[in-house]
């Protein structure tokens, strides 16, 4: 099975990818995120492994914005214990180090050890490949953030580990496909809908769960491009779509809405 990831090789998504899977599971590396959409859209992997979340740095909004654009279901989640390494050159010391490469998210989720050790975040395209980038500058006053694995792959060194700010620092994956799942049991369901801009819209909409004792376990705004000022609200609700309960919220919700869409039914992640 061929499941699509951003990064190179020995990063946090293709971590996910061969965790959650626990099979034989071919990991695709994507330069991007809108490439690992595309080529689940098109058929060339059955599937792809997305970030959406983080519990420190907080939403991948990229990600709910591809959620939009292409025409794709969710078919799991999977959340994932990240935890950061700072990688270099085998013998250089903390002390020695003056700047952190790595993706803006892991930078972010270290961002107080970073204060606290003096060096400077410098944002880069991915993990695993910041760890390329330190080794083709060839400057041990450079160091990267990643996973172990990343520097293992690599043959750098691991400076300092659980550089993470928080310990709780978990990311939350989605699992993509070109086919709706529907689960029944331990299910989370997500939607996003838009509203008109009148007052009482939002609070209309969000009474059709409480009403129904629906627990919302995530709520997201988006701007909704081509309009200033108006919004996609993206919600991850428990339950499934077969549930009565549900449909009749989803279905009461329509009396609101301007648009909505469902993107399906899938396994809740025990984290």
């Amino acid at each position: 099975m061929k499941i699509a990831y951003q990064g190179e090789p020995g990063a946090y998504s293709e971590q996910a990818v061969i965790e959650y899977f626990k099979e034989s599971v071919e990991p695709i590396a994507c330069e991007g995120f809108e490439q690992v959409f595309q080529m689940v859209e098109s058929g060339e992997t059955e599937g792809g492994m997305i970030p959406i979340e983080n519990s420190l740095a907080g939403s991948i909004h990229q990600n709910y914005d591809n959620l939009l654009r292409h025409n794709l279901f969710i078919n799991g989640e999977y959340y994932m214990r990240v935890s950061h390494c700072l990688i270099g050159f085998p013998d250089v010391k903390l002390e020695q180090v003056k700047f952190a490469h790595s993706h803006p998210q892991a930078l972010g989720q270290c961002a107080e050890n970073l204060r606290r050790f003096g060096i400077q975040p410098v944002p880069e395209y991915d993990t695993a490949g910041s760890v390329q980038i330190i080794k083709y500058l060839n400057d041990p006053s450079h160091a990267a953030i990643a996973s172990k694995r990343a520097a293992a792959i690599s043959g750098m060194a691991v400076i300092k580990d659980g550089l993470e700010d928080d310990q709780q620092n978990y990311t939350r994956f989605l699992h993509i496909t070109t086919k709706e799942s529907k689960t029944i049991e331990h299910a989370k369901t997500t939607i996003v809908f838009t509203l008109k801009n009148e007052p009482g819209a939002l609070f209309k909409a969000l009474s059709v769960f409480a009403l129904r004792d629906i627990d919302l376990s995530k709520i997201e705004s988006r701007p909704l491009q081509g309009t200033a000022w108006n919004y996609l609200f993206y919600i991850d609700l428990i339950g499934s779509i077969d549930e009565s309960a549900v449909r009749k919220a989803i279905s009461h919700l329509k009396e609101y809405a301007e648009t909505l869409r469902i993107f399906g039914s899938y396994p809740k992640a025990i984290r």
